[in-house]
């Protein structure tokens, strides 16, 4: 997905600077989604609702409120009390709707339950996720609407509201990492950090290597390659030090390291 893009299918028809803030709240959204990271999963799905729903009042011609002026819920009611025909259903009901529940979710993360129920950061993470995406893509269809030869907008559409999985993966008790491209040495940086700051020894280390189709010798390679970025106590257990975290920390993000 290609923000350029998707920013230039949003503007004008929505306002640059929402667009922009809602666009690149979205990216953070799906990249903590898939980093398992969901308590910030889900804050940015808050974000991205507050900075949609700006860009929808100004597109209904309303001056959004300062500061702690500002209220979704305001906005939300505000948008369904425009007289019918005014603009269209979508803006005015449909995506607040949706915009409100996710809201609600955002807003109340971690304090629907106690420690005895099951933690529901998860489940909140999945449908806060597949949520945004609907506005997201649905905002794509309003502003695309009676454009000549919308084939990009299609295809745009089609990636926003698709469904998306985790790059990391538990099975078992067993983690796997579903980075493309990853060597050996990027998978076992990925794996000390994922356990951080509890040690895993180079045994147990090789093994998942192993899982993750890498030879006994490319294993044995790699955790070899790695010991700099580690503190190793008597037992053999190793603990990613700060330079370790930062490497593994950018092989998340997608950067050369």
């Amino acid at each position: 997905m290609s923000l350029t893009t998707l920013n230039h299918l949003l503007i004008p028809f929505f306002v640059k600077k929402h667009v922009e803030a809602s666009t690149r709240h979205f990216v953070g959204m799906v990249k903590h989604f898939e980093l398992q990271e969901w308590e910030d999963c889900i804050a940015k799905a808050g974000k991205f609702i507050e900075a949609t729903l700006k860009a929808l009042w100004v597109r209904a011609g309303k001056t959004v409120p300062d500061g702690r002026a500002f209220s979704a819920g305001s906005l939300i009611d505000g948008l369904g009390q425009l007289s019918q025909g005014s603009i269209s259903d979508s803006i005015r009901l449909t995506i607040p709707r949706v915009g409100r529940f996710v809201y609600e979710v955002a807003s109340n993360r971690g304090g629907r339950h106690d420690p005895n129920e099951i933690d529901p950061n998860e489940m909140d993470a999945n449908v806060v996720t597949m949520n945004c995406s609907w506005v997201l893509a649905e905002m794509v269809r309003c502003a695309q609407h009676g454009i000549v030869g919308s084939d990009v907008a299609k295809v745009m559409v089609d990636s926003l509201v698709k469904k998306r999985y985790p790059l990391i993966e538990e099975v078992d008790g067993r983690t796997y990492f579903h980075f493309h491209g990853a060597s050996a040495v990027d998978i076992a940086l990925l794996a000390l950090a994922h356990v951080s700051p509890r040690r895993i020894s180079s045994s147990e280390l090789s093994l998942l290597l192993k899982r993750h189709r890498f030879s006994t010798q490319n294993a044995r390679v790699a955790v070899s390659r790695i010991r700099r970025y580690v503190d190793e106590d008597e037992n053999g257990g190793m603990r990613l030090l700060i330079p370790g975290l930062r490497k593994a920390e950018n092989l998340k993000n997608g950067r050369q390291t």
